[in-house]
């Protein structure tokens, strides 16, 4: 099967589109909003954190070429020529037997286990082996993990174990070559290496980054097991890769599909074209907030949604209360549902490769799959992985792309849904046990949480009073706006009520009992009556009085916009109502 490439022909009533058609329409809305230029293309692009160019419009003269078929390669299309659901893997971080029963019995068909090999028999006791894979997650303690599995199995009957015993070749290439060997003899549906890319994710790199560091330590990983005496195939055969899964549901299906291309130009380059790579798609740890919670459901359906069309062989839905502690009972149903609602509801796996041939992510996946091999032949240049993260090149990378994220996400350009944009100071927290451990990582929202709870600590609420200048109507706009961006901080609003005389502006202001005030109003208003209220406020103790909108206006010090340092505006507000940071 390949792509058309022809335009599709629209039916005998409507006039025909063309890409000049919309750049004039394009060009006359943006003079109407005062921007000239030349470019509607330029104007209305944006760029990914790895310098893709998203464009504002696509046609079929942005495909790249032809995709292949579903389950050969490139596998650019999946891996899978049959189709079908993908396999649900719920982790734990437990033990607890009860919690892991529950899951298989309710649409969970894989574990993820990242336990101490004491806990696995105990764990594993009521879990048919055979029918159900195991990803092992046990960080140094692999080989123990590992054989206690084999243990477990062998004393089951079980010879056809599945899943991933997840050695760092990296980190103990020894282990990783001892339990291939025994993976490649005796169990062929098991792997013993997991090249994780997700802590480059949590580090705050970007897709490309995350993809071109998966490539590098996945080529590393073969080199360790083909220096040891396995064959090329049998090293292919050994890795499953990890992958973060974003709310980003373009980006992510891009990664994904672009990861399987690349891979199986590792493997072509290799001699062993026909090796596709087995991937685990994971819901990203970076992406969840601790704050109003409940809205991590609706990012890990879209990251599930996006991990699925993409094409993943195995994907898992974090708990919405990760960011809290250990999950419970209701936020553990939540997520294995999650897959059940898009495989059973939704249909999502009834279609192979559902976003082939749409242009816009065909695009996306070649230009990030060219940004990713640039990266990895960089890695590649340095002397592998080992060396480049010897060396800093990595973590400098990473480092950079997470200033610029920060910066993306302090200006709220990059908004976090219930923490920067419409916090709710009223949330009660629900109560977790705490994780055995934090992995280490960053976090969007982190900025702002550590900003809510340190007003949460104080005595009194910090809170900022908003002069609100004239009627309802030519005030609420930029109210709301000011509210939004303090409560973002966790600083309540006090609302001063419709009125322009500056001594009732001011006797609100005083009653308010903070010395920081934000007038709120239409440029109109502002002109009229921004001075007389601000000399007002002044007097009435004001020590910091900002505006809503831009503009300068003598009395006020400074001005909140779209676009301004939210978290800049937080900081200095809380040094001004005397909050210690």
């Amino acid at each position: 099967m390949t792509v058309p490439t022809e335009e599709p022909r629209p039916a005998p009533e409507f006039p025909p589109i063309t890409r000049d058609g919309w750049r004039e329409l394009a060009l006359g809305v943006l003079r109407k909003s005062g921007i000239e230029t030349g470019s509607p293309e330029e104007a209305l692009a944006s760029t990914t954190y790895d310098g893709v160019t998203i464009a504002p419009i696509y046609d079929a003269s942005d495909l790249p070429g032809d995709p292949g078929l579903p389950g050969t390669a490139p596998y650019l299309r999946g891996t899978r020529p049959e189709g079908g659901s993908w396999d649900v893997r719920q982790r734990h971080e437990v033990p607890d037997p009860e919690a892991v029963l529950a899951d298989l019995e309710n649409g969970v068909t894989s574990l993820w286990l990242t336990l101490e090999p004491e806990d696995l028999p105990r764990v594993l006791e009521r879990v048919h082996l055979d029918l159900v894979s195991v990803a092992l997650d046990a960080g140094k303690r692999t080989r123990e993990a590992a054989e206690t599995l084999f243990a477990l199995a062998e004393g089951k009957g079980v010879t056809a174990l599945t899943g991933t015993l997840g050695a760092d070749a990296l980190g103990d290439p020894e282990t990783a070559v001892e339990l291939a060997r025994r993976c490649a003899e005796r169990f062929p549906g098991l792997r013993a290496v997991t090249v994780d890319a997700t802590p480059y994710h949590d580090a705050g790199g970007g897709d490309a980054e995350e993809l071109g560091c998966s490539l590098a330590a996945g080529v590393a990983a073969l080199r360790v097991l083909t220096g040891a005496g396995l064959t090329v195939p049998e090293a292919f055969g050994q890795l499953e890769f990890r992958y973060a899964a974003t709310a980003d549901q373009f980006l992510t299906i891009a990664k994904l599909r672009a990861a399987r291309r690349l891979w199986a130009r590792v493997a072509e380059v290799c001699g062993a074209p026909g090796a596709g790579q087995r991937q685990h798609a994971v819901t990203s740890s970076a992406m969840m907030t601790a704050r109003d919670p409940w809205v991590n459901m609706l990012r890990t359906t879209l990251a599930c949604f996006a991990a699925g069309t993409g094409g993943a062989d195995a994907v898992t839905v974090q708990p919405f209360d990760a960011r809290l502690g250990l999950p419970d009972a209701f936020a553990r149903r939540i997520a294995r549902n999650t897959h059940a609602l898009l495989v059973e509801e939704a249909g999502v796996a009834r279609v192979i490769d559902p976003a082939g041939g749409s242009w816009y992510v065909e695009r996306l996946t070649e230009d990030l799959a060219g940004k990713a091999w640039e990266w990895f032949t960089e890695i590649e240049r340095a002397g592998g992985m080992a060396a480049a993260l010897t060396a800093g090149l990595v973590t400098g990378r990473i480092a950079a792309t997470w200033e610029r994220r920060s910066a993306a996400i302090a200006r709220r350009r990059e908004p976090i849904t219930g923490v920067s944009e419409f916090p709710n100071l009223d949330e009660r927290l629900p109560a977790r046990e705490p994780r055995p451990a934090e992995a280490p990582g960053v976090h969007y929202a982190q900025d702002f949480e550590a900003l809510r709870d340190l007003a949460d600590a104080q005595e009194r609420r910090p809170s900022v009073f908003l002069a609100t200048i004239g009627p309802v109507a030519a005030h609420t706009a930029r109210a709301s706006f000011a509210a939004n961006l303090f409560q973002a901080g966790g600083i309540a609003t006090v609302s001063g009520g419709a009125a322009t005389d500056p001594a009732e502006i001011a006797a609100a202001f005083a009653a308010a009992g903070t010395p920081v005030a934000c007038l709120c109003s239409s440029d109109r208003l502002y002109g009229e009556h921004a001075e007389a209220v601000a000399a007002a406020l002044r007097g009435a103790g004001a020590r910091k009085i900002w505006l809503a909108g831009k503009g300068e206006f003598e009395g006020v010090d400074a001005n909140l916009y779209a676009g301004c340092d939210a978290l800049g505006v937080l900081r200095t507000t809380f040094d001004d109502l005397g909050v210690t940071r």
